[in-house]
């Protein structure tokens, strides 16, 4: 049962229009969310629609200084949504937009991937499918404009991010890429295509390609020449991009020294579990036998599937009789397979009626097809329960208490992946890692996110690097993540590219985690005798989703 629903204040109104904002100026976030009215377009892509999101945010912010809150809950959302567009102004002012070209989350995948969240079960769907694969041109057209205005202002993103996405647009736009199978496979439920539809969705598939293309071309010819040599950001956008992700402020050198540090307290507890599964073994000799044996894989991306799901509502179904009070309409998680191959798990939260459930999305990437379920299986707690399904579907759903935008908007990647490692621990608590290979797995993927942190610091800031031979690049880096990182060659390839193209969201993971865990610890030492862990718990979900510095102040108000 959700609470009372409680009286808008004036916070609320400022906070609701806010979203329709959002949604007005990026049609694409209002997909993500469920508001599908504007699924026909895109938002502008150019240098005068990151003006005109900024003129918005300003106007916004104005607004909501002058609002007092009512109540606890007011106070949140004043505090934390002031963040948020405090800082999408000091972005803007940065000139961020203008350097915004990465292999993973930039304009280049932002496009293409509306797509994949838009529903396709009837005609009409397609159609609306139909009209926003039509402005795919005057969006790239508009993302052009902005990298050559990066280009007139010497800002530009590193050449590394060009090459590589030029790369991932090609397997956009082959023809068994991404755009010409979508519509190929355009298959309503409830019958068949018109003729004339059909021919419309080739047609503007068609345009998209050559749109993609003639970026593909830009980012080669025009982009590459002149892109940055470097891959390190610098310390001042780094901070930005850092307080961006965590929504609080850290000491970033003292949080080299504590990944450092972390990343070493992972390695010996993998030693000594590798321990358990082949006495004498070292960690790699584990690996290798574990990887050696059969019934602990997977062949193919439809097992895959069939056991993330089989996982994750076995997770959903024991979980809610014994540690969680689970709603219903949260009990609904889809496992899918992702329609492109760049690597990466990942989690697409609710829509607010519920009406699209909550997603976890397997990435795979070109020519993986088995798969360890020892290494997997703290990955669907991480994504699923208790992790980032319980954690984004219950702000979602506690929808009498908080407004639109504390739903579905608020929030950061520290909050979110910081919970989701901490939920990892918490299943390894509660029993569900007893198999001495899954708990190998799991510190398997704790150990990357230490290195991770060590890393993106390490390049962005330019430290020395640990072997004491010069300072952070590329290629250490590589060599450094394959050291710590027992997976695919690809995968690692990807994940450097990714570090180097999007700094500061890597270490959001493990700096989420401690962060979490600073205020469970600080939360325990005030109340003493009268603390309880399933309080906390509750408490702090039912927060949703919002900087860490907010989530701290909340929980100790």
């Amino acid at each position: 049962m959700t609470e009372p629903s409680r009286i808008p204040t004036s916070i609320d109104e400022i906070a609701e229009e806010w979203v329709d904002t959002v949604a007005e100026l990026a049609p694409t976030v209002a997909t993500y969310i469920g508001r599908f009215e504007h699924n026909g377009r895109f938002g502008d892509y150019s240098p005068a629609g990151a003006k005109r999101y900024a003129e918005a945010a300003r106007v916004a912010l104005e607004r909501l200084d002058r609002a007092i809150p009512v109540d606890a809950i007011d106070a949140v959302t004043k505090e934390d949504l002031g963040r948020e567009l405090r800082l999408d102004l000091e972005l803007h002012a940065a000139n961020a937009s203008l350097r915004d070209l990465n292999v993973i989350a930039s304009p280049a995948q932002d496009i293409r991937s509306a797509f994949d969240l838009m529903p396709t079960d009837t005609v009409e769907d397609w159609a609306v499918i139909a009209q926003r694969l039509g402005g795919v041109p005057a969006a790239i057209e508009g993302y052009i404009e902005t990298l050559r205005a990066g280009i007139a202002a010497g800002v530009t993103p590193a050449r590394r991010q060009v090459s590589e996405v030029a790369t991932q647009i090609n397997r956009y736009t082959a023809d068994n890429g991404f755009f010409a199978v979508f519509v190929a496979d355009a298959d309503p439920a409830e019958g068949h295509l018109p003729a004339s539809l059909a021919r419309e969705l080739a047609d503007q598939s068609g345009a998209a390609r050559v749109a993609y293309n003639t970026l593909a071309q830009f980012l080669i010819t025009e982009l590459a020449p002149v892109a940055s040599e470097e891959d390190a950001v610098g310390r001042e956008l780094y901070a930005l991009h850092s307080r961006r992700f965590l929504g609080a402020t850290i000491d970033l050198d003292e949080t080299y020294e504590w990944g450092v540090e972390e990343l070493a307290r992972m390695v010996a507890e993998q030693e000594s579990i590798a321990h358990e599964i082949l006495p004498g073994a070292s960690v790699e000799e584990a690996v290798a036998y574990l990887e050696s044996d059969d019934s602990r894989k997977l062949h193919g991306t439809d097992a895959l599937r069939e056991w993330m799901q089989a996982t994750s509502d076995r997770a959903v179904a024991e979980l809610g009789r014994t540690h969680f009070d689970i709603p219903e309409p949260i009990r609904r998680l889809e496992c899918m397979i992702a329609p492109t191959q760049e690597g990466g798990i990942y989690y697409t939260g609710p829509t607010d009626d519920f009406s699209r459930p909550g997603r976890m999305w397997w990435s795979v990437p070109e020519g993986v097809t088995s798969f360890d379920t020892w290494r997997e299986l703290t990955t669907v707690y991480h994504e699923g329960v208790p992790g980032h399904h319980l954690q984004i579907a219950q702000a979602v759903y506690n929808r009498g208490q908080l407004n639109s935008w504390r739903r579905l908007l608020a929030g950061t990647s520290g909050h979110a992946e910081g919970w989701a490692l901490y939920a990892e621990r918490l299943m390894e608590q509660l029993g569900y890692l007893d198999d001495p290979a899954d708990r190998l797995g799991m510190l398997d993927g704790q150990r990357m996110r230490a290195a991770r942190v060590v890393l993106d610091i390490g390049v962005h800031l330019k430290k020395p690097r640990l072997d004491g031979t010069g300072v952070w690049d590329h290629e250490y880096a590589l060599d450094f993540m394959r050291r710590n990182v027992n997976m695919s060659d690809e995968f690692i390839q990807f994940e450097v590219n990714r570090y180097l193209g999007w700094p500061g969201q890597a270490p959001s993971y493990k700096v989420g985690q401690r962060i979490w865990e600073q205020i469970r610890d600080d939360t325990r030492a005030a109340q003493g005798d009268a603390f309880s862990i399933k309080d906390f718990h509750k408490r702090a979900l039912d927060v949703g989703g919002v900087g860490l510095d907010t989530l701290r102040s909340a929980l100790q108000s």
